[in-house]
């Protein structure tokens, strides 16, 4: 048995393939896009995905504002953010947060699903989220991708 066949390659900022890709949002749930483009920033999907390493995609999510909740989760769910000084909590439901910047909620479910570090803060920056079908990344040429096809 030759046993130097069986190294354990681990990757580096130098030998990953990054790629751009676009994710269209129309009539997802909001949770499970969340976890495929999650998946899909980490890197892993891919066969040298390693922990410590920003070995991802550039992910583009279009059509943000087609995205769906189940449930009753649009009107009676309440997220809360806090000014850090005393009686400077906030509520408000997602349908409030949607009517005013619907990408935000895309992209804090992203952001929740992501290492809550260094390097999570570095993947999330991989992450494009836009209203509409149309984006300024064109010249990147990214493809097209379906999540519930990528395991």
């Amino acid at each position: 048995m030759d046993t130097l066949s069986y190294k354990t390659i681990s990757a580096n900022k130098t030998t990953v393939q990054k790629e751009w890709v676009v994710v269209d949002a129309s009539d997802q749930v909001l949770g499970r896009l969340a976890s495929g483009v999650a998946k899909m920033l980490r890197g892993k999907h891919k066969t040298n995905f390693t922990p410590h390493v920003d070995c991802g995609d550039q992910v583009i999510v279009i059509n943000a504002e087609k995205v769906r909740l189940t449930g009753n989760k649009f009107s009676n769910r309440r997220h809360f953010t806090h000014s850090g000084f005393p009686g400077g909590q906030k509520r408000t439901s997602p349908k409030e947060r949607f009517a005013r910047k619907p990408e935000s909620l895309v992209e804090e479910a992203v952001r929740r699903m992501l290492p809550k570090n260094r390097l999570g803060r570095a993947l999330f920056r991989n992450l494009f989220v836009y209203t509409g079908s149309e984006h300024p990344h064109e010249a990147q040429q990214p493809k097209q991708i379906n999540l519930n096809e990528i395991k």
